[in-house]
């Protein structure tokens, strides 16, 4: 502990160590003090145990992915209790260039709060006091509004579903592609985020709904038999659905409409062989038992025996679908297009054509009416237009 090898001068240093503990317990500081990276592996460590038991927070694994690539290899051998806004100021410069780009504001946001998580676990541990740690102040370019698609573009994904499946080289890659576009449609129809959100679905967590209505269109019509001539009438089932999901801001209720409920439908009839009438199509597999994950493909061996494959390494298959269709770039941003621009594209559309009160979107979409507003406030004039047109 003194890192001495003379037995004597270890003896000197061992109460240099001892009245220096003496003075900083009188002075109420800390008694034992540690690097930044003994620290980390603390909140590290803690992160995952939240994990495991079903506490944490899904962006705990980019807390834990900052603190490992960015912030250990810049700072892991300092003092925690030394550490000075300049070594700060140092940090966020080295990580710039390492991500070989000016971080944006909320990215900025993610690794102080992965920062300040070493900084409270220090605190419990008594390494360091509150007032001994610098203020941390995220700064960095505004984020700019992802890329999406136009109504337009989104027609143009679902004409090629089709094609594009059965343009497979191998059978597995069909089996993917098909599921990819069931996942895909779900994205547009509820705004969820790609990624856990909907590969963690499982059937059990799923609520089936439908509420019948018949609308007067206002047409007439005759009958071609007895001439007689009535109103026309149109019936919907209004067919929704209530997944119960968990992400990045921990679970909440996430409401898909008839196009959810379309590839719902799709799914259980080729993974389950359910197709129980256009009512109530899944409702069988809607049971409290029915662990079963919903995004998966099937294969059958030689002796008959089913594997179900959860779904992935989806991003990399839907990039290669939009290249293939000359629609990877979004020409208002100049930005390549991804499965979160889904995302951005379900809350251009509820906000400009359905009208969505932003609170609504806020809860479905499990963000705040803040960051809905920070990064769609450019959409501002086109519902104004829209509103005094009186659409």
């Amino acid at each position: 502990s003194t890192k001495e090898s003379d037995l004597k001068q270890a003896k000197e240093k061992a109460k240099d160590l001892l009245y220096t503990a003496q003075i900083r317990k009188r002075d109420n500081l800390p008694v034992i003090t540690r690097k930044f990276k003994h620290c980390a592996n603390l909140a590290i460590e803690r992160m995952k145990f939240e994990q495991k038991t079903k506490v944490g927070k899904v962006i705990y694994d980019t807390y834990i992915r900052v603190l490992k690539d960015y912030v250990i290899p810049v700072i892991g051998n300092k003092n925690i209790a030394n550490i000075t806004l300049a070594d700060i100021a140092e940090l966020h410069k080295k990580t710039a260039t390492k991500m070989k780009r000016v971080p944006t504001r909320s990215t900025m946001t993610k690794h102080n709060t992965a920062i300040n998580r070493v900084f409270d676990e220090a605190i419990a541990h008594n390494f360091v006091t509150r007032a001994q740690l610098p203020e941390l102040v995220s700064k960095g370019k505004e984020g700019k509004r992802g890329p999406s698609f136009t109504v337009k573009e989104i027609q143009n994904i679902r004409n090629n579903y089709e094609e594009w499946i059965n343009r497979a080289r191998t059978e597995e890659s069909r089996l993917k592609r098909e599921l990819l576009c069931d996942y895909v449609e779900v994205l547009l129809d509820t705004g969820a985020r790609p990624g856990k959100e909907l590969l963690d679905l499982t059937w059990s967590k799923i609520n089936y709904a439908i509420k019948p209505t018949i609308t007067k269109t206002g047409e007439i019509a005759t009958d071609p038999e007895t001439g007689e001539q009535e109103e026309v009438s149109t019936f919907n089932l209004n067919r929704s659905v209530e997944m119960a999901v968990s992400g990045k801001t921990g679970s909440r209720t996430l409401v898909g409409m008839s196009r959810t409920c379309e590839a719902l439908t799709r799914l259980a009839k080729r993974i389950h062989n359910v197709d129980e009438g256009i009512a109530r199509p899944f409702e069988s597999l809607l049971k409290p038992t029915n662990k079963n994950y919903v995004f998966v493909w099937k294969t059958v061996d030689e002796s008959g025996k089913v594997t179900l494959h959860r779904g992935k390494g989806f991003e990399h298959m839907f990039v290669s679908f939009l290249r293939e269709h000359s629609l990877l770039v979004d020409p208002k941003t100049d930005q390549n297009r991804k499965l979160y621009s889904l995302r951005h594209t379900y809350a251009t559309f509820a906000l400009t054509n359905d009208k969505v009160p932003i609170h609504t979107l806020a809860k479905q979409m499990g963000t705040s009416v803040l960051m809905i507003e920070r990064h769609y406030s450019d959409l501002e004039p086109v519902k104004a237009i829209d509103q005094l047109r009186g659409e």
